[in-house]
Parts: structure tokens; C-alpha cells; sequence
């Protein structure tokens, strides 16, 4: 059974913030996805989401998470090694149970990044067990 999230009202404008610092192993190069020692996009990725879960963290019911839906990203520019960056997200929308925030990455006052992500709250336990169904009928002699 769902527990009961906050009304839509109490969640929209909710804000969080994350921040991380490039290391070699978060580079595009290390990754083996191109030859760049720059952070790879599925690291900004990351601090988005981070952010997002972090808007979220008393708004949510007890045994409630969320996962994400979808994620609209587009570059504006890159970072390399050591650098800080931080994340931003703001909730702007909730359509029963799915979460819409709008997100930046900056470093400095730089715009590295924007992304729409739609992440929707799931009763933490039931979706643990629904996963763990699913790969059990996927792999049997497991």
C-alpha cells in the first residue's frame, strides 16, 4: 500500500542542492567513453539526481523514495579535473505521484548544465520486491 506524500501545494518550489568535485576517475577518459579528462555527463547526471533527492528528504513519507522517470539533459559546457561544481533543482510540478524539477549545474557563476528530470515516489519496500520479482523471473537459475 502507498502511504500518503505531501500534497502537490507543500512540494512544488522545493529546492536542493548538491555539490561534488571532479576526480580522475569521474572523467570521461577514465569512463572510456572519449579521450577527455573531462567529468562525464553521467556524473552530472548524478549530482542532479542528488539534488533532487535532497529537495525531496522531508517532504516524503516514511518507507517512501523516489526513482527517476526521465532525464532531459543538455551541455552547455564542460569541467575538468578538481573542479567544484554544484547542483541545483526545483520542484516545478506533481501530477499524482511524479515529481517534475528543473535543474542546473554551475561552477563558479559558469552554467555547465540544464536537465528536466521527472522522478516518482514509490513505497520503498514493494518497489524493492517488485525489482527483485522481476530479476528472479528474468534470470531462474539464479
Amino acid at each position: 500500500m502507498l502511504s500518503a506524500m505531501k500534497t502537490a501545494e507543500e512540494i512544488i518550489g522545493a529546492v536542493g542542492f548538491s555539490v561534488m568535485t571532479v576526480r580522475p576517475g569521474d572523467t570521461c577518459l577514465a569512463m572510456g567513453i572519449s579521450d577527455l579528462p573531462i567529468l562525464a555527463p553521467g556524473h552530472l547526471m548524478s549530482v542532479m539526481e542528488s539534488a533532487c533527492v535532497a529537495a525531496l528528504v522531508e517532504l516524503l513519507e516514511n518507507g517512501e523514495t523516489t526513482v527517476v522517470d526521465k532525464f532531459d539533459i543538455s551541455l552547455i559546457d564542460s569541467v575538468g579535473i578538481g573542479t567544484e561544481i554544484r547542483a541545483n533543482a526545483r520542484c516545478t510540478e506533481v501530477v499524482d505521484r511524479t515529481m517534475m524539477f528543473e535543474c542546473d549545474v554551475y561552477e563558479g557563476e559558469r552554467h555547465i548544465a540544464y536537465a528536466v528530470i521527472e522522478r516518482t515516489a514509490v513505497e520503498r519496500v514493494s518497489f524493492l520486491a517488485r525489482t527483485a520479482a522481476q530479476s528472479l523471473l528474468n534470470n531462474p537459475d539464479q
